[in-house]
């Protein structure tokens, strides 16, 4: 046992200079591949000795496969290995075989060894070979270690024999392709996997195991003897491999174990391993994060992998599928070949640069047209020296790129092909600087240009009719729209500027000027696009945030779009740009919000000036023709409407008044707290009303019975009636819906109302677990209290990182303070929240007591 200890000792001695070497070469790249290897000769050399002091049998072999195989180790990735028996023998038969075999096996484990083993016969690795892919991949690169090098020979023959060159390769594409819908498609994924993610490590080992099963060649440079590659696509495959192995390689080591997922937690370690830093010398900020260069130059190489291995995959497939497709001519310059675009001769862009976007307007142009040929990508990613200034300036291709924005069809998948293929990034320059850059709001799942991408994408499918279902009001408005290209040019606009410091809005407002007047836009649409870019933001914070029942908020949102053109518009463009941002992030309560926002500002813009008095009237009209429908006696509604103040009927629809007085006409005064919940009209969750003698904790209650029962509250309206009572109408949402509505209204109406006739002392806020990306990327929580325009009520504004029980915390310091909240506008941002509160109350008009108050919510959301 004394030398399996030293064993292990001078391994993880070896292995730990090696990994220093690996630290200690900065960002650059030189060398990986030799550590790499030198890492797998390390453990070729431990294992030789377990081999010998084991005494097995002379005729086995110990064979390497899978990454180990390739004579590529990585600092914690498991060892796999084959213990490969001839057919005569059989280690399940034989149980003296069988107990060498695995006290080897677990010798390697004391030594230090993390191994994957199995162990196969001949025939039993062909077999096994022919019915999984996934092990006739490993065993393809096999290599013997040590022990009997004839038996190895003649698995090797064996195998080599019944491969099936292209069955492989269909296995393997089909495999690539799952892979990839597993990791969404996208190499821009904010916590990507570099070995399996689009455009990470294992789409260029795919290259290479089918180029090898059909004997094309086992390395880069045999790919380019053998004509699949050029010299100058191997160096740029070789170089952006080098940085994906680095970046695994050093994300093992931060992690100290396998890990290949730049998880938030150790982006800014393994950047920092680079060299990176998030401040310079003296302290001051830097314009981008380390975790932000980082994964901005590993965003570029994945984009780089996945361009090249593209090319080379479809180049393999062709020599393979030696075929001839009929081709058939499109003009001049491009043929179509088995509905991919493929251009006449490999020169046609260095001849005449004008057809690269081109290529694109054919795209669009011509029906049942797919992607691009291998052909053509390879010609696209040569010809990227000549998108410079002088390109961009000519004034052929300016009128193209518009030809391209104003093509009725097409727009959303030739934006993605220009931008996969480089050539969008180097005509439209500023875009160029937002590729692959990451968003650290917590709000967005994409990169900046997957988000424009994305945002493009919705805007037009409001323009489609087959996609009119799902957001039916959008698709109305942009049925009567006479330019889509202008919502189009916005969409890609919006957030160029991010990324530069300042104010993205106003940087991105020039920029589509800038573009505006090269690209000959008339005035009155530049002016409309720049209005666009530099407002897109106003109109989701003001329904967010605002009381849209105020006249005077309506009224300024109006003079500030001007007109109705501008107005829907910008409805379109925001709508677009949050269903852009996350999956998570829109929800049907937000949609309404909009609506109503787009609804009250047409009515102002048509020149019916808010009028809270004829508004009044006309939703409690509405609500009594509801109530005739429910039978409710004549003259029933007074009771409760009477005790109701003008802000009650401004802040509630019709469908909510009648529905309130439907429930409590009887009940007016009760000392009896009475809730009542049903399924929003909104469209998913819960809207539930609160009616009890008003109490300054009353608010932080139900808050806090909502956070414990697992609720997300959107909305909260907070009214006190003449007589001393609080009628409370709340949205909520929670992870049990959709499908248990009834038991979900059942439990709050019964729950709710314990909890607030209870009383007692309110409990002390949880603390709970928040997610990895808010420790990873904390957002400094901001509060302000500030009085409202009127100088009547106060307003609270909260922007912080959110967690569970965060609105029960604010709550309950209000309710200590003994203040009364009127109004609570909560908006999820991903995981920011951006909540506002109009409140009231005595203390507020003490100055001590406001910063007491700002102090105490402050210390909370920062604990």
């Amino acid at each position: 046992m004394n030398d399996l200890a030293s064993l292990r000792t001078q391994y993880r001695s070896d292995k730990a200079a090696l990994l220093a070497a690996m630290q200690a070469t900065g960002a650059s790249t030189r060398g990986i591949r030799v550590l790499l290897r030198r890492l797998s000769t390390l453990t070729d050399g431990l294992l030789q000795q377990l081999w010998q002091r084991a005494a097995l049998p002379p005729d086995l072999a110990l064979v390497a496969v899978g990454g180990y195989g390739r004579d590529q180790l990585f600092p914690f990735s498991d060892v796999d290995v084959l213990l490969l028996l001839p057919d005569a023998r059989c280690a399940d038969g034989c149980d003296t075989l069988k107990a060498q075999l695995e006290a080897f096996i677990g010798s390697c484990w004391d030594a230090g060894l993390e191994i994957g083993s199995s162990v196969r016969t001949v025939s039993e690795c062909l077999t096994e070979a022919a019915g999984d892919v996934t092990v006739q991949t490993s065993l393809l690169e096999a290599r013997r270690v040590c022990g009997n090098a004839a038996v190895y020979a003649e698995f090797r023959q064996r195998y080599d024999a019944a491969m099936d060159p292209q069955a492989f390769l269909v296995a393997k594409t089909l495999e690539m392709r799952q892979r990839h819908n597993k990791y969404e498609n996208t190499p821009y994924s904010l916590e990507p996997n570099c070995k399996e993610s689009p455009g990470g490590l294992r789409d260029l080992q795919m290259i290479l195991w089918v180029a090898r099963a059909a004997g094309l060649g086992a390395s880069w440079k045999e790919l380019a003897a053998s004509g699949m590659a050029t010299a100058f696509e191997v160096r740029q495959i070789e170089r952006n491999e080098a940085l994906l192995c680095l970046i695994r390689a050093r994300l093992h080591i931060a992690a100290g174990r396998h890990e290949d997922r730049l998880v938030f937690d150790l982006q800014t370690s393994v950047a920092e391993s680079f060299g990176y830093r998030s401040q310079a010398p003296d302290g001051s900020r830097l314009p981008m994060r380390a975790s932000e260069t980082l994964m901005r130059r590993y965003y570029w190489a994945a984009k780089a992998v996945s361009q090249l291995s593209q090319i080379l995959l479809l180049n393999i497939e062709e020599r393979l599928n030696p075929q001839t497709h009929e081709l058939r001519p499109l003009d001049e310059r491009f043929l179509e070949k088995a509905g991919l675009i493929e251009v006449a001769s490999d020169d046609l862009y260095q001849r005449d640069p004008h057809a690269i976007l081109e290529t694109f307007l054919c795209y669009q142009r011509t029906v049942g047209l797919k992607d691009l040929s291998a052909r053509t990508l390879r010609a696209l990613y040569n010809a990227r020296g000549l998108m410079d200034s002088r390109f961009r300036r000519d004034p052929v291709n300016r009128a193209a790129f518009m030809r391209i924005l104003q093509q009725p069809a097409g727009i959303t998948h030739a934006m993605r092909l220009m931008n996969q293929t480089s050539v969008l990034g180097r005509y439209l320059w500023p875009f160029r600087r937002i590729v692959g850059q990451m968003q650290h709001d917590l709000f967005h799942v994409y990169t900046v240009d997957q988000h424009i991408l994305m945002v493009l994408r919705n805007v037009r499918r409001f323009f489609m009719a087959e996609h009119a279902h799902e957001y039916p009001f959008c698709s109305q408005l942009a049925g009567g729209w006479d330019k889509p290209w202008i919502l189009y040019l916005a969409a890609l606009f919006h957030d160029i500027g991010k990324g530069r410091g300042g104010d993205h809005s106003q940087i991105g407002a020039l920029e589509v000027r800038r573009f505006c007047r090269q690209h000959g836009v008339d005035r009155e649409d530049a002016r409309l696009v720049e209005f666009l870019v530099h407002e897109h933001l106003s109109m989701s914070r003001i329904a967010q945030k605002e009381d849209l029942s105020d006249p005077d908020v309506i009224a300024a949102f109006a003079r500030r779009v001007g007109n109705e053109r501008n107005l829907t518009a910008l409805y379109l463009l925001t709508v677009a740009d949050i269903r852009g941002t996350s999956p998570k992030v829109w929800n049907a309560w937000k949609g309404k919000l909009l609506e109503d926002l787009y609804r009250a500002t047409l009515r102002t813009l048509g020149g019916r000036a808010p009028d809270a008095a004829a508004e009044i009237e006309a939703r409690k009209r509405e609500a009594l023709v509801l109530l005739a429908l429910s039978a409710l006696p004549h003259e029933a509604h007074r009771a409760l409407w009477d005790t109701l103040d003008v802000s009650y009927f401004m802040r509630h629809e019709a469908a909510d008044i009648a529905w309130h007085t439907r429930h409590l006409s009887r009940h007016v005064g009760s000392a009896k707290p009475i809730v009542r919940a049903r399924q929003s009209l909104a469209g998913e969750g819960l809207q539930v009303m609160v009616y009890a003698p008003d109490q300054p904790d009353l608010f932080a209650r139900i808050c806090g019975y909502f956070d414990r029962a697992g609720f997300s509250i959107l909305d909260a309206r907070v009214h006190t009636a003449h007589n001393g009572h609080a009628l409370d109408t709340f949205q909520v949402v929670t992870a049990e819906m959709p499908g248990a509505y009834r038991e979900l209204t059942h439990m709050v109406e019964s729950d709710l109302v314990h909890v607030i006739e209870d009383g007692g002392p309110l409990p002390e806020p949880g603390r709970r677990r928040v997610s990895r990306r808010v420790k990873s990327f904390p957002i400094a929580p901001r509060v302000t209290l500030r009085p409202d325009e009127k100088a009547q009520r106060w307003l609270l504004a909260i922007s912080a990182s959110d967690r569970a029980g965060l609105l029960y915390v604010v709550a309950r310091i209000l309710a200590q303070h003994r203040l009364s909240v009127q109004l609570a506008k909560i908006s999820t941002l991903g995981e920011r929240v951006e909540d506002t509160f109009l409140v009231q109350g005595p203390e507020l008009q003490n100055n001590a007591r406001q910063i007491e108050i700002e102090t105490e919510i402050l210390r909370e959301l920062s604990a």
